[in-house]
This record gives C-alpha cells, sequence and structure tokens, in this order.
C-alpha cells in the first residue's frame, strides 16, 4: 500500500471521529442554554440510538471485564471510542460555549432562541416518519410528550444551598432531562436554583464541583438509559411518538419573544426574571421597549430549519454509499 493510500485510509478512520466530537460539541452546547435539549441534538445529529445503546452497555457484564483486566473487551463493548469521543465533544462544547451563550441570552435572545426553533420544527418534520400516525397510541404518546414538556418549562425555579450534595443530586436529575429531547437540562438546573452556580463554576474551572456535578451526571446517566434502550428496543415507535411530542411542547420554551413579567432570587442571591409571556413580535416591542430583531430571527429560524436539512441529507447519502 502506498503512503497516499495509508493516508486516505488515516482520514478516513479519522472523519468518523471528528464528527462524533462535533456533534458532542453542539450537544455541549445545547445543553447550556435553558429551552434546549442535548437529547434533542443528539436526535438531530442522528446519533440518539447509538447513545442510548452505547451507554446501557455499561452494566454488569462491562464492570467484570474491567475489574477482571480485560480492558480492551470493556472498551469495545462500552463502544468506548465512540462514548468518549462525544464526551469530549460534549465537555469541549460546554467549556467553550459559556461566556457566548451567556452574551447572546442577555444581548440576542430572540435571535438564538429562533435558531433552535427551527432545528426542532425541522427535526419533528423529518422524524414523524419514524411512526405510524394511523395507530391511536402513538398519537396518545405524542399527546402524552406534548404536555410533559409544557408542564416541566413552567414549573417555578427555587432557591438551592450549594452544596455537594445538592450538586451531586442536581447532576442526577438534570441528566435524565439532557437525555431526552424536548426537555432541557440547564432548565432543569434552573427550576433547581443551581443553574447560574454551575455555569459559573464551568467559566472560573472549579473543578471540585465540577467533578461531582460529572459524578451526579455519569450516574443518573448510567442507570436511565437503560430504561431509554429497551424502550427503544422494545416500543420504538411509540418512543418516537413521544419524542415528536417533547420536541414540540418544547417550542413553548424557545419562543424567541418572551415577556419577563415575575423574578425569582437566584443562587447567587440575585433577582432573576421568573415567569415569562409569549408574544407577538410587534407586542413584545411595545411591551418591553426592545427591538424584536423580526427579519434576523425569522433569518436564525430559516438557517436551524436548513441546518437539520443538509445534516439529513448527509445522512441519507451515507447510508445510501454503506
Amino acid at each position: 500500500m502506498s503512503s497516499v493510500d495509508l493516508k486516505l485510509e488515516d482520514r478516513k478512520r479519522f472523519l468518523p471521529s471528528l464528527l462524533v466530537f462535533l456533534k458532542g460539541m453542539a450537544m455541549g452546547v445545547g445543553d447550556s442554554i435553558p429551552g434546549v435539549s442535548g437529547g434533542t441534538i443528539a436526535v438531530i445529529t442522528n446519533i440518539y440510538e447509538e447513545l442510548i445503546r452505547s451507554l446501557s452497555k455499561i452494566d454488569i457484564t462491562a464492570l467484570k471485564l474491567f475489574f477482571s483486566g480485560s480492558i480492551t473487551k470493556f472498551w469495545i463493548h462500552i463502544n468506548g471510542k465512540f462514548l468518549f469521543t462525544l464526551a469530549l465533544g460534549v465537555l469541549a462544547g460546554l467549556l467553550l460555549s459559556a461566556n457566548s451563550i451567556l452574551y447572546l441570552l442577555e444581548n440576542r435572545f430572540e435571535v438564538l432562541m429562533a435558531f433552535f426553533m427551527g432545528l426542532v420544527l425541522s427535526s419533528v418534520w423529518f422524524l414523524k416518519s419514524e411512526v405510524d400516525w394511523r395507530v391511536w397510541q402513538n398519537g396518545f404518546a405524542a399527546l402524552l410528550g406534548l404536555l410533559v414538556a409544557i408542564a416541566v418549562s413552567v414549573i417555578p425555579p427555587q432557591l438551592a444551598t450549594i452544596s455537594y450534595l445538592t450538586v451531586f443530586l442536581s447532576g442526577m436529575v438534570a441528566i435524565c432531562a439532557m437525555i431526552l429531547p424536548g426537555l432541557s437540562g440547564a432548565f432543569i438546573l434552573l427550576i433547581l436554583g443551581i443553574y447560574e452556580f454551575i455555569l459559573s463554576a464551568l467559566i472560573s474551572i472549579q473543578l471540585d464541583f465540577i467533578l461531582v456535578f460529572a459524578a451526579g451526571c455519569a450516574i443518573g446517566l448510567i442507570s436511565f438509559t437503560h430504561l431509554l434502550a429497551w424502550l427503544l428496543k422494545n416500543y420504538h415507535a411509540l418512543a418516537y411518538s413521544v419524542i415528536c411530542g417533547m420536541l414540540l411542547g418544547s417550542i413553548s420554551s424557545l419562543w424567541p419573544w418572551q415577556h419577563l413579567d415575575a423574578s425569582y432570587i437566584g443562587s447567587t442571591g440575585e433577582l432573576r426574571p421568573l415567569a415569562s409571556q409569549n408574544l407577538s413580535p410587534l407586542s413584545y416591542s411595545e411591551l418591553t421597549g426592545n427591538e424584536p430583531y423580526f427579519w434576523l430571527a425569522l433569518g436564525s429560524l430559516i438557517a436551524g430549519v436548513f441546518v437539520v436539512v443538509i445534516l439529513h441529507k448527509g445522512f441519507e447519502s451515507q447510508s445510501g454509499d454503506k
């Protein structure tokens, strides 16, 4: 084999890992935004089922392989290359986006939310083909998912006492939402009153709290994904019906023009916005005095739609090549 052929082989082996890393980064960015779910990004980028299957492989068999010294078999059993690469991407996305996301949330909230709204709407359009909507149970499951997502979005935040235990338990709870499309892990942290603390810990690299939070996430994730893997395997259509419903339900949280009409005391002791009312762009401008950035938001929404369309076409061509 020539050196050119070797380089091509290396590139073929490297590109899939790079794509997984970039998808992980996108999940990390999504998870840092209240109202956006890392699970949603995983669905959009077509890695959701592989992620759930791989995480569910962290089981008794995996532990036996690990502690018996069969590290290579353990790594293969859990699809370690995929999980490790994705985890690095998620961490990079969280760390790199923390400051920029805070800026966009404060200065271009309408445009940012419109982009994610476009992602979600386009994703539902493609995901609906996974379900036979003539079966009434699927429609009922979608309605249930829709109602759950809406209900979670209106739960008021609480004031949390910051401790290692609080951070650990918050990680366990939030990760379950992060892995579910349509439920925002960041929003769950906001409800628990610990969102700002976690974000500031990432920005200032407070390793003790980061590690405790990561441990809570790891334990919650491993426990919850076994249930999800079983549901996807045995009730595939019903599972995707719920996913479609939850994605549609998340639109309420992603509406670009929101009027904040109540507040709460955040984890840092500062007064923060709480309840919001979804408005039309015109009413938003009249009530808040803020620029609605309608055309920018519309362009951002269309961009979000096209991102999913391009990704979907890319996945179709990859499947065709195989």
